[in-house]
């Protein structure tokens, strides 16, 4: 999860990174699935290894989405989509922050999900930590994040 028109160049490349570290590894790789920012990014990672890859959309036709979903799920109901990204998702990867990433990462951990904050400034991380306590992880390698989902699925925390 991530900005789209907001992000930055260094998260997008970060997220085309885990994208295509997720997919290395097998598992899929779900986004908001629009045709920028670190959706876009991520899902092109993923696409470019050989990954599975879906976009929630807002929107009930597929324009605006990233072609790089392999499966576009319509949603038409704008933002509100940000709770299928989240219940849908067994973790969430975020990367950057902007005001529909926010919303996700506290739907998130209303849900009880496992969250894991990519690279996160401090104010986010100050934030985020005191509402999510221990739910909210960090990662600053693609590695680590591996590492830490590899560990989730390891302790039977998701399937």
């Amino acid at each position: 999860m991530g900005p789209g028109e907001n992000a930055r160049p260094e998260e997008n490349e970060w997220a085309y990174e885990l994208g295509a570290a997720i997919a290395a590894k097998g598992w899929a790789v779900l986004t908001g699935g629009r045709e920028f920012g670190v959706m876009e990014a991520a899902l092109k990672g993923a696409s470019d290894h050989g990954g599975l890859t879906i976009g929630i959309l807002p929107s009930e036709t597929p324009a605006g989405a990233s072609r790089y979903a392999r499966i576009k799920i319509l949603t038409g109901i704008g933002s509100a989509r940000n709770n299928i990204n989240v219940l849908t998702s067994h973790i969430l990867i975020v990367v950057g922050m902007a005001a529909g990433t926010a919303s996700e990462v506290a739907l998130a951990i209303k849900a009880g999900k496992k969250i894991i904050l990519y690279r996160p400034d401090e104010l986010t991380l100050s934030f985020f930590r005191k509402i999510g306590t221990y739910r909210i992880l960090i990662a600053m390698t693609v590695q680590e994040a591996i590492e830490l989902i590899e560990n989730f699925i390891s302790l039977r925390q998701i399937h």
